[in-house]
């Protein structure tokens, strides 16, 4: 009976380690300063889509004028700016990360570690990109 109680639980921690849905505050990667509040969620397609539920800093803009496609002159809180990412191992991969500030998507990966994600945004290949960390929300 032990065992299948620590297996259960082994289970049980292993499942939530990889999962990345809930609410991550975003920090600026060039400022070091925390700019939104991102809630991360699964569809019924089975990827995950993020949209900006709270501007921690006041932007130019409220909406998004930079961006091209939907998202053109929408505002900024309730905007998706996750969209299409599928689990792959340890891995969020296959979608897109759009930046307001400049409205241009980026192939997007994210890798979790403990309470915070490491959110890459890039073009092409990887290496051409930057890495934001992502801080869990209570």
């Amino acid at each position: 009976m032990n065992k299948l109680i620590l297996a259960f639980a082994l289970f049980i921690s292993v499942l939530s380690f990889a999962q990345i849905e809930g609410k991550w505050k975003t920090i600026d990667d060039e400022t070091g300063k925390a700019k939104s509040i991102v809630e991360i969620w699964k569809k019924s397609d089975g990827k995950y889509y993020g949209k900006i539920s709270q501007l921690l800093i006041k932007p130019e803009n409220a909406n998004c004028v930079a961006c091209k496609d939907d998202r053109k002159n929408k505002p900024l809180v309730g905007m998706e700016i996750i969209r299409g990412l599928k689990k792959d191992g340890d891995e969020f991969t296959g979608g897109t990360i759009t930046d307001p500030k400049n409205g241009k998507s980026y192939k997007c990966t994210i890798t979790k570690d403990g309470d915070k994600l490491n959110v890459r945004g890039y073009m092409g290949i990887s290496l051409i990109g930057r890495t934001q960390t992502w801080h869990k929300v209570d």
